[in-house]
Order: structure tokens, then sequence, then C-alpha cells
């Protein structure tokens, strides 16, 4: 990943940054049927599997895997933070590549931005999460990435292969999407100068993040998404008004 990444990013091979780009929406499409094809081989494990996660959600769980003797409070502090993890809501960082799109209209880029956000969360993620539930493996020693290769693995014969590569190319585009978001905030603070080194740097980072342990990894990634959230929901509170009438006097000038 590292070495397909600098390549990208330093050597200019622009052919496979839209080769993944390419790749992905065929490769959601693939993870959403596969995981359509998990869950509903385990049918009548849904309605069970629904009661769990209301009932959990208000009174936890003392589950052996994943959130071994959460409270009430640890299940929401870790629901909202791998929740703002999936889809990027109220970090600012989304709307660094919405501001370059080609569109006259920041109410209809924005409502595309919406658009990303629901079929990340409430269709990818709530597949992905259906599918470990049903299988029960929630209930095991498995984390993270393994919890879903088992559960596809349960079902599928090349389960574990499949969320392998839907993972490494989801994982490939992430990474080139948040080092533009970082290279635009590096230029601006410290001119075009800094833009190499910060391609470099990041192309470090990359095996750095990958061999760290999950738990560290999880606990910086809260971290720094709590930093960049606090400065810009504040802004999104100060702007609310502007957005409402932009909003209103957009949607009134439509003739439907």
């Amino acid at each position: 990943m590292m070495l397909i990444i600098a390549l990208v990013l330093l050597g200019g091979l622009r052919g496979i940054a839209r080769t993944a780009t390419a790749l992905v929406p065929f490769m959601s499409i693939f993870y959403l049927v596969t995981g359509s094809i998990v869950i509903f081989a385990n049918l009548s494990a849904i309605p069970d599997a629904l009661a769990l996660v209301v009932k959990t959600a208000f009174t936890g769980t003392a589950a052996t895997g994943g959130f071994a003797g959460a409270a009430v409070a640890l299940a929401i502090e870790k629901g909202i933070a791998r929740g703002v993890f999936s889809n990027e809501a109220g970090l600012g960082s989304a709307p660094i590549a919405h501001a370059a799109a080609e569109s006259n209209s920041a109410v209809e880029q924005g409502c595309v931005a919406m658009l990303g956000t629901f079929i990340d969360t409430l269709i990818i993620c709530s597949i992905t999460g259906l599918a470990i539930i049903v299988t029960g493996v929630w209930d095991g020693d498995a984390k993270g990435t393994a919890m879903s290769q088992a559960a596809f693995a349960s079902v599928l014969p090349f389960g574990e292969q499949i969320v392998a590569v839907s993972l490494s190319l989801f994982a490939f585009t992430t990474i080139l999407g948040w080092s533009y978001y970082g290279e635009r905030c590096a230029e601006f603070l410290f001119k075009h100068k800094v833009v190499l080194f910060y391609r470099c740097l990041w192309v470090v980072v990359v095996p750095i993040g990958a061999l760290m342990s999950l738990d560290m990894v999880w606990s910086i990634a809260d971290i720094l998404n709590g930093l960049m959230a606090i400065p810009n929901v504040i802004a999104l509170f100060a702007l609310s008004g502007l957005v409402v009438r932009l909003t209103r006097d957009h949607f009134a000038k439509r003739p439907d």
C-alpha cells in the first residue's frame, strides 16, 4: 500500500488513482450484494438482531467480544466515534473536496455531500453490522475487520478474501482522499513549498499506521477527529443562519 500510494503522490501515476476510483463504485455494489447474501442466508435471525441492537443501545452488553462489559455511556461514546470516523460528518474534511467541484450551487453540492453520508453509514455500515450480528461472530473473540471476514466466510466460500479486497480498495482511495485534504490545508498554511515534504511524510506514515495496534490506531483517530470537530462545529453553528437562508432561496427558485 505504501508503494502504491508513493507512486500516485510522488510519481504522478494518475492512472492508478483513476483505476481505483473507477473500481470503488463496482466494489461497493459487489460488497453490498455479497453482504446482502450473508444477511438473507440468516433471514430468520434478523428480527432478533434488530431487537439486540435496540436493547443493547440502552442497556449495554457483557459480551466477550466487542464492548466487553460496556456501560451505556461507553456504548454511546464508541458509537458516535465510529460513526464520525465512518462518514466524517461534522469534521469539516469532506467540504475540502466538495469545494473543488465544478458547481454553481452550494446547496446542490451540499445535497451531494449528504448523499455520501447516507450511502456510507446507513447502507454499507448497516449491512456490515447486520452481517456480523446475524451470523453470531460479534459474540466471539474476533475484533475489527476479522469480525466482518468471519461473518462473510460463514456463508460465502471466499468470504474472507471478499472483505480483504474490498477493504484494500476502500482504504487505498480513502488514504488518497485524506492526503488531498491535508495537502490543501498544509499548502494554505505554509504555501506550495511544503507540498513535496508533506507527500513524503504521508507515504512514510502509511506503514506505521498499518503496523500499530488496533486499539492505538482507534485512540489516535478518535482524538484527532475530536480536535477537528470542535472548531468546525463552532463554525457550523455560526454559519447556520446563512445555510438556512441559502437553502430556502435555492428551493424557492426551483420550478418544482
